[in-house]
């Protein structure tokens, strides 16, 4: 009899860690829609729906962007992270011209900023100053 109450005890033990573990890993997880495509990683996405997480626990800096449409994937190395106090979930873009590079990414507890390598903004820059972009200044925005 007392064999089978430490039995149930560990398993529910155990359950308990699965779930404790479970809720750790869903954090730094968002998941957004843009309608434009846009580039990271020298990579560039088509519209459509993607999920952000951190690659693991341990490793703070880096994230794991997959399409849920095209299931394309990119591993991102932010250059900064610091703590969040929103609860919000957003992504923010440089826009070049028609050109955008994804720069940001927040979750409830973190913001990630994502460095756009110089040479990718110079070809944007390029582009637009050879007229194959009609709009104009570089901002960021969504």
């Amino acid at each position: 009899m007392r064999r089978q109450l430490l039995r149930i005890v560990i398993v529910l033990i155990g359950v308990a860690g699965f779930g404790i573990g479970a809720k750790a890993q869903a954090l730094d997880q968002i998941q957004f829609n843009t309608p434009h495509e846009f580039v990271v990683g020298g990579k560039t996405f088509p519209s459509g729906t993607y999920r952000v997480r951190r690659v693991s626990i341990t490793d703070p800096k880096t994230l794991f962007l997959i399409s849920l449409e095209t299931r394309e994937t990119a591993i991102i190395h932010s250059t900064w992270v610091e703590s969040s106090n929103g609860e919000k979930n957003d992504v923010g873009f440089l826009q070049i011209g028609d050109q955008r590079f994804l720069n940001r990414v927040e979750t409830p507890d973190r913001l990630f900023s994502i460095e756009v390598p110089r040479p990718e903004v110079l070809d944007a820059v390029a582009k637009l100053q050879n007229g194959s972009s009609a709009s104009g200044s570089a901002a960021g925005n969504k």
